[in-house]
């Protein structure tokens, strides 16, 4: 198995520029990838906030911290990014299309031993890996929101994927303290998000038909279920934009019409309102400290 030096993460949005950091705190070199300079700018400035946070609470000395940022550079250059990353995990928007286009990009920069992971939360590699000429090195590694605070990564293998792309994507779970958890066998949605999906599925019914509102909704599943945020504040957590592009993709791969982003998410994405990052979702949050870390 090769060992893993260098990891470069493919986009630097909520997901992309935490993993950056998980990894850097791991001690790998990191490159947080993004084609916006903008927006690699406002990812650096946000891991500032977070870990100089994780100082001052403890949770992390001041040497590790300087330490970390040592190892990890922003790019804006794909190709420079990736010349010398013995893992690539891609962390762009939930699209097959632009998923796809990524991995072309990186098949033809990337060294031929390099590892591909894709950080999708419902979408299997095999319909990604095939454009690629290296199937047997590309993996789903699914981390979940918001990475530096969850402790799981579902780490799948297609049937394309070798047992030596999986123990490597396994090792470096652990090296950056996540509990990885294997799956062998390729669902979309994978396991934790197919469980959501079943519970934001029902949770969305009982509140399109009138019977609860929804932050009742959310009550009960905290004070019944003892769960710890409802299906409605999670929406606003991981965006509406991307429950509804979860769902479109669902659709798009099942026909079912059961599976077509309900009208009230369309909605709130029409009118901006995507949850913590724009301040409103399902609550408000314009006077709430969004942030989190």
């Amino acid at each position: 198995m090769n060992e893993v030096k260098q990891v470069t993460v493919i986009g630097s949005g909520s997901m992309g520029h935490q993993i950056g950091m998980l990894c850097a705190l791991g001690g790998y070199e990191t490159v947080i990838q993004d084609i916006n300079e903008q927006a690699l700018q406002e990812a650096e400035f946000k891991l500032h906030t977070i870990m100089d946070r994780w100082v001052t609470k403890g949770k992390i000395p001041e040497n590790d911290k300087m330490k970390a940022f040592h190892l990890l550079r922003f790019s804006n250059d794909l190709e420079e990014a990736v010349q010398q990353a013995d893992l690539v995990i891609e962390a762009v928007t939930e699209k097959l299309d632009v998923k796809r286009e990524v991995f072309r990009h990186l098949e033809a920069c990337a060294p031929a031993h390099t590892v591909f992971a894709t950080n999708s939360s419902t979408i299997v590699n095999s319909l990604i890996a095939d454009v690629t000429k290296r199937p047997d090195k590309v993996v789903n590694m699914h981390f979940f929101f918001p990475p530096l605070v969850m402790d799981c990564v579902e780490v799948v293998k297609s049937e394309a994927t070798s047992d030596e792309t999986a123990a490597l994507a396994m090792e470096v779970c652990r090296v950056i303290n996540r509990t990885a958890i294997l799956l062998t066998k390729e669902i979309s949605g994978f396991v934790a998000n197919r469980l959501l999906g079943a519970l934001q599925k029902e949770a969305m019914s009982l509140y399109e038909q009138g019977i609860a509102d929804f932050k009742d909704i959310d009550l009960i599943c905290k004070k019944a279920l003892n769960h710890p945020i409802g299906p409605f504040e999670l929406m606003d957590l991981s965006g509406l934009d991307v429950a509804k592009f979860v769902m479109e993709q669902r659709y798009q791969e099942t026909g079912d019409p059961e599976d077509k982003p309900f009208q009230s998410v369309l909605e709130k994405v029409d009118k901006g309102e995507l949850g913590r990052k724009t301040g409103k979702g399902w609550y408000d949050y314009s006077k709430a400290t969004v942030t989190k870390g």
